[in-house]
């Protein structure tokens, strides 16, 4: 991203994993989109009453915390560039889907809120942070020591998969959200892994 105190990939902390030195080895991660992966989708979800977990989102994050996996969730949010929401309310979201997924813990969660023509002149850049560059895969592997060798990305759109592809780890496609039409018509160039049902398809495929 460009250097400006506003122009910036963000993360927002979750459920810490643990301390520095209990994280001392490079961990693998999934990366998980979050709308239309392990939310229905929304278009701009604006509103806290229109979120909705998938039913089997919090049984498939539990599964691969216990296979000592970290989770990250990797988001474009260009509903901050556009002035729909402001990052406070995007905080009150995702601090929501922690409290409804109960012991299933997402690390971290990174989102690009930049448009190159944003109407928040702000957020206005041409940024390396926005899906399907993979620049929040990266800022999520310097930040928390992961191994991106032994890493997966499931999203819902191709630009999931190509993101994933762009930082050199395998891409998952699953079929809600998006996918249910995206994954009828894949792009030459961008095949994934293997395309599922849901999440919960995609942790045991990885697991």
């Amino acid at each position: 991203c460009v250097a400006s105190p506003h122009l910036r990939c963000v993360g927002y902390v979750g459920r810490q994993p643990g301390t520095r030195d209990e994280r001392a080895v490079s961990r693998p991660a999934v990366f998980l989109d979050r709308d239309g992966t392990i939310i229905e989708e929304r278009g701009y979800l604006d509103r806290l009453d229109l979120l909705a977990v998938f039913p089997w989102s919090a049984d498939a994050i539990r599964l691969l915390n216990r296979a000592g996996f970290s989770v990250v969730v990797i988001t474009n949010q260009s509903a901050i560039g556009r002035g729909l929401i402001d990052e406070a309310f995007l905080s009150r979201v995702h601090a929501e889907i922690d409290r409804r997924i109960g012991d299933a813990r997402i690390d971290r969660y990174y989102f690009c809120p930049h448009l190159a023509d944003a109407p928040v002149a702000r957020y206005r850049a041409v940024c390396t942070c926005r899906k399907p560059l993979p620049g929040l895969i990266e800022k999520a592997r310097d930040e928390l020591d992961l191994d991106l060798s032994r890493s997966v990305m499931v999203g819902d759109r191709w630009l999931d998969v190509a993101c994933g592809q762009a930082a050199g780890v395998r891409s998952l496609m699953v079929r809600t959200g998006e996918g249910a039409t995206e994954g009828e018509r894949p792009p030459d160039a961008t095949p994934a892994d293997a395309i599922l049902n849901n999440l919960m398809e995609a942790a045991g495929w990885i697991l």
